[in-house]
């Protein structure tokens, strides 16, 4: 299953990570421990707009508050106080499930987990996807069929759950919830943070390769583009490979932008027809980027041929003066002075004696 597919440790990466087709989606992410770690909160839950933070909470300060300046801004008190209550009330129900949890896991100490992500998406052709899943410690647990009104239980442990659900109405319930209310409060929010969220930052794209035991990695890695959803593929001879490339998932930068990258597998020989193939709502049309392997480097050629040359010229040039000097003994130009003890030339024409 791919990083999209389960809920897992990769919660939150699983909760900003979707296809291309998507529009507008809104996402909730809860998460309760039993050991959070010193100074840390035991639950949290925090909310996305388009892959975008906008509300946080926290069993420390107990409060709803915003993360951006849109949702702030469009938003009064009376909206902070009801959240707070539902985040409340969530809080107390999350440190239940962590002891039924527990129990039906015969476990009595450690450290655990609970996760929970529910939202809504609006695709591109106007049709609606809802969902709410949960996962503990790390592995799927117990997940909403919205279009059957089912729960499906991961694992044995969550079996009881189900039946439970099923026959307080809960399926019914959350479905109503995730196509009508949901819907429209995410339609809400893209309003509030129209001008914000509307903002289209393309990807740089570097491709790269490295070959290692008779295989070529090639590597194609999209960096610094919003919104979040982008389709990266990899083809050979124009034809898409999707089964034999492995993706890094889309991963949130610290400037509000995402990265992500694709790679794939190929025989040392066969580098050039590869292309990566970026696809984004910055881009008018898919961007193709290909591997050029890298150029043989002259530089220490270069180098070293221009210090031959002029190690030659030195050569040459000493040799040049040492000649001159040489024959200039021999014909004009300097007058020997007698070698003498004390005394001094009486023919000099000027010239220095030799010392």
């Amino acid at each position: 299953m791919g990083p999209c597919g389960a809920l897992g440790l990769g919660l939150l990466l699983a909760a900003v990570c979707g296809a291309a087709a998507e529009l507008h989606t809104l996402r909730y992410i809860r998460t309760a421990m039993t050991d959070p770690g010193p100074g840390q909160p035991w639950f949290v839950t925090v909310g996305y707009v388009d892959g975008e933070l906008f509300v946080h909470y926290n069993s420390t300060a107990r409060r709803y508050v915003p993360r951006t300046e849109w949702i702030a801004a469009n938003t009064d008190q009376q909206y902070w106080d009801g959240q707070t209550q539902i985040g409340q009330l969530n809080e107390q129900i999350n440190r239940e499930n962590l002891g039924i949890r527990q129990r039906r896991y015969n476990q009595t100490g450690g450290s655990h987990t609970v996760q929970w992500m529910f939202g809504c998406d609006i695709l591109e052709d106007g049709t609606i996807r809802g969902y709410r899943q949960s996962a503990y410690d790390g592995r799927d647990f117990i997940a909403l069929d919205k279009d059957m009104k089912t729960f499906t239980a991961a694992v044995p442990e969550a079996v009881p759950t189900k039946r439970k659900w099923e026959e307080e109405s809960e399926p019914e319930r959350w479905k109503n919830y995730l196509e009508e209310t949901c819907v429209e409060w995410l339609r809400r929010y893209v309003e509030y943070g129209k001008a914000e969220l509307g903002r289209r930052e393309r990807p740089e794209v570097r491709v790269w390769g490295k070959e290692a035991d008779g295989i070529l990695t090639l590597s194609c890695r999209a960096h610094g583009f919003y919104p979040r959803p982008i389709v990266v593929s990899w083809l050979k001879d124009g034809a898409v490979r999707g089964q034999d490339a492995h993706s890094g998932g889309i991963v949130p930068n610290g400037d509000g932008t995402y990265h992500t990258w694709v790679t794939i597998d190929a025989q040392p020989g066969d580098g050039d027809k590869y292309q990566c193939r970026v696809e984004h709502a910055s881009l008018p049309q898919p961007g193709l980027y290909s591997w050029e392997p890298p150029q043989p480097n002259l530089v220490p050629i270069v180098a070293g041929v221009a210090v031959a040359i002029v190690a030659i010229a030195i050569v040459v040039g000493v040799g040049f003066i040492i000649y001159r000097r040489h024959a200039g003994k021999k014909g004009k130009g300097y007058n020997i002075a007698p070698d003498r003890e004390g005394g001094s030339s009486s023919s000099s024409t000027g010239s220095n004696p030799t010392i």
